[in-house]
């Protein structure tokens, strides 16, 4: 029993990794190779975090999906391996270069027909589903790209869920400096949210210490 989570030694985090969750190998090797090919890799969720959306994805049934911010495409491989045949994801991003590691990845695991890969501002992306009549259709939605529009992403996915659909933030301890005297654009932006959800009675929603911090909201 315990009254707070579990700090993670390494070598606790390392037996979490062996024995708590599935991974595929094709996964594990974007994940690597994130890792070792760019300084920008603390940009990849974890494994962990990755298994976990991953779960929750099947168990609400998800069909339809939104993604914001893909970068080298781990979260999208992982949610598109949990995603029924006819499941869709409908990625956002505006870079060639780090979606270019996602595409190959997608292509070798045999899910690029499940992603729909746009590279344009987010915004743009969203409010063009919301303009074609997808309000209330998507079943899910991670939000993990610049933090300055994160509440722009939040209202917009809102938009798109169905009711009980589920929305997951990133990022929102931002490796603690929520909790400080830090006060950047970007940490400022991510106070804003956080407090925004906690008193929004469109959703239920809960902050969990996994990765960086991953709010869940279902939408009422």
């Amino acid at each position: 029993m315990s009254s707070r989570t579990i700090e993670l030694t390494e070598s606790l985090y390392n037996y979490l990794l062996e024995t708590g969750i599935k991974e595929s190998s094709i996964a594990r090797e974007l994940r690597v190779k994130t890792q070792e090919s760019t300084p920008w890799h603390r940009m990849q969720i974890s494994p962990e975090q990755g298994a976990f959306m991953a779960l929750l994805v099947r168990l609400i049934g998800a069909k339809k999906t939104i993604e914001v911010g893909t970068f080298t495409g781990y979260s999208a491989l992982v949610v598109a391996e949990a995603l029924p045949e006819d499941g869709r994801i409908t990625a956002c991003d505006v870079s060639e270069e780090w979606t270019s590691i996602a595409r190959a990845f997608w292509e070798r695991a045999e899910l690029q027909g499940k992603i729909d890969l746009h590279l344009r501002p987010a915004t743009e992306t969203l409010d063009e589903l919301i303009d074609q009549g997808g309000a209330d259709s998507f079943d899910f939605a991670f939000i993990d790209a610049d933090k300055a529009n994160y509440d722009e992403y939040y209202e917009r996915c809102l938009v798109l869920l169905r009711p009980g659909g589920l929305v997951g933030i990133d990022n929102v301890l931002w490796g603690g400096r929520v909790a400080d005297d830090t006060d950047d654009d970007d940490t400022r932006a991510i106070r804003t949210l956080n407090e925004k959800v906690r008193s929004d009675k469109r959703v239920w929603a809960t902050i969990l210490p996994i990765g960086d911090g991953l709010t869940l909201a279902i939408k009422q």
